[in-house]
């Protein structure tokens, strides 16, 4: 007997080819944007914006066409919806949430604020390379509030009771500023006893080996290597992967064709090379994620805590660790010839890992980091509640670092504009960094239960253990289950910042000698 087709199954076929075009859509405008910041000559900025404003119109049209919700209330009142697995669930939930909120949303306000965020992305690095503020304070008052009227809109419909919380919840799906906070405050408990352990310490690093000048295209060189060593492949007939060059490094795009940048300083090698080692982690949960789930809504990445996780745990927990330069440092002197032939590994190691209050974010080390975050984190929310004004960012900013880090900004460029993430209409995700830091120590201390030799393999030149760990544990689940849930799954508890302080610690005293 043939049975029927259920019409539930009809209807989901008919929902996911809609909705695939939407990712295709959102990949097409990401390589637009990866041009934006490497490739665009300045006077292009104009038709930038219009064609990001344009093309961000259409998105929203296409997430909350009507026929998509009436697609899904078939399928959510079938009798049979009950009995669909949990990847259809889950589609389903995914598809639901993004039609509830963009539905939200006014076209208007979306077309604006694309428009507005490619004008002031444009502004933000003229006014970084001519150290004026007062150049981009107007462009970024218009985004903030922009942003600040999205927030809103999308307060009820993900059920949370603060604007912030609202921007939030995009990069990191059920954590509030309340959770937040709390973390951070006993995340700021914890490091501090570690940064003045290793502040008061005699055995100091000689970083002056660090400003030795590498030719740029030594640099260069030395990147391809270093993707090549994690299977991230840039140079191949069958590379899905590509290094250029912007101001802020950045990773985009999706699955088989996914880019990172950096940026390179002759005086400064180790900035493009750990900036490489970061975005190599990003890059890494992208091509990883099932292929069989490509353009469906849980084929993307869990969340952007848990891509924070992987991209700190390779430029940090591995870029940075003994192990990796006893593989990789005899290249690196074959490489740059004299720069390095007297220096020790140990002292090469010691130096990379150098802790010190900075200025600049993306070259702070492990200790201090997370205070860099706490800061950006404490401004926004105020930012965004209204308690403060673009306009006095800058001292507010000079304050905090001040204060939480005890340097002196001298100029807004190594200060409140040294970022992209508000430029870019990018609210919210500071605090992914921090947390992605903290799952990085819960998903290490569980992978050494299966992986105990991870650190050997990796003195060996072997990160195929590691990576397919990662694929199995990870990169597996792709979006199927939310960042809380998915810790959880792998760790067997929530945030816990104890094994990220732990791994800290414990690298640090040996490094230190406290």
């Amino acid at each position: 007997m043939i049975q029927p087709i259920d019409p539930s199954d009809l209807n989901y076929d008919k929902l996911m080819e809609i909705v695939k075009k939407i990712p295709i859509l959102q990949s097409a405008v990401s390589i637009i944007n990866w041009d934006m910041e490497t490739k665009m000559p300045p006077k292009g900025i104009t038709l930038r914006s219009n064609q990001l404003a344009l093309l961000s119109g259409i998105e929203h049209k296409m997430t909350t066409n009507p026929i998509i919700g009436n697609l899904l209330e078939k399928i959510e009142n079938h009798p049979n919806f009950v009995t669909f697995d949990s990847i259809r669930k889950r589609n389903i939930y995914l598809i639901r949430k993004n039609y509830n909120e963009q539905t939200k949303l006014p076209e208007n306000l979306v077309v604006e604020t694309e428009r507005q965020r490619a004008i002031t992305i444009g502004v933000w690095k003229k006014a970084k390379t001519l150290n004026k503020f007062s150049l981009f304070k107007p462009e970024l008052e218009k985004l903030v509030e922009l942003k600040k009227r999205a927030a809103e809109f999308l307060m009820d419909v993900k059920g949370v009771h603060k604007p912030y919380d609202a921007l939030i919840d995009i990069f990191e799906p059920g954590v509030t500023s309340a959770i937040i906070s709390n973390v951070f405050n006993n995340l700021k408990r914890g490091l501090i006893p570690i940064l003045n352990k290793c502040l008061s310490s005699s055995k100091q690093p000689d970083i002056s080996i660090l400003r030795r000048k590498i030719p740029i295209e030594i640099q260069r060189r030395i990147s391809i290597l270093i993707t090549k060593f994690f299977g991230y492949d840039v140079t191949s007939e069958k590379a899905g992967g590509r290094i250029d060059e912007t101001e802020h490094p950045f990773t985009t795009g999706y699955y088989d064709d996914v880019r990172i940048t950096t940026h390179y300083y002759a005086d400064n090698f180790s900035s493009s090379l750990f900036s490489i080692l970061h975005e190599v982690g990003h890059a890494l949960y992208e091509q990883n994620l099932p292929p069989k789930w490509i353009y469906q809504p849980i084929g993307e990445s869990c969340s952007l805590g848990f891509h924070e996780f992987q991209s700190r745990l390779v430029e940090n927990i591995i870029g940075r660790s003994t192990e990796f330069w006893t593989y990789f440092y005899p290249t690196l002197k074959e490489m740059t010839k004299d720069k390095f032939s007297h220096v020790k590994l140990n002292d090469f190691v010691h130096a990379i890992n150098l802790v010190q209050p900075s200025k600049i974010r993306i070259e702070a080390d492990e200790i201090t980091y997370c205070l860099h975050i706490i800061i950006r984190f404490e401004i926004e929310q105020d930012l965004i509640a209204g308690r403060i004004e673009v306009e006095e960012l800058p001292d507010i900013w000079n304050q905090k670092y001040a204060t939480y880090l005890g340097v002196k900004i001298e100029n807004n460029s190594e200060g409140v504009m040294q970022d992209t993430h508000w430029a870019s209409a990018i609210y919210g995700y500071f605090p992914t960094y921090a947390l992605g830091n903290i799952y990085s120590g819960q998903i290490i201390s569980t992978m050494e239960k299966e992986v105990p030799l991870w650190r050997t393999e990796i003195s060996e030149g072997n990160f195929q253990n590691i990576k397919q760990w990662l694929i199995n544990n990870v990169h597996k689940y792709g979006n199927l289950y939310n960042p809380q849930d998915l810790l959880k799954k792998i760790t067997g508890e929530g945030i816990n910042i104890g094994p990220y302080l732990n791994y800290l610690d414990a690298k640090y005293s040996q490094l230190y000698d406290y």
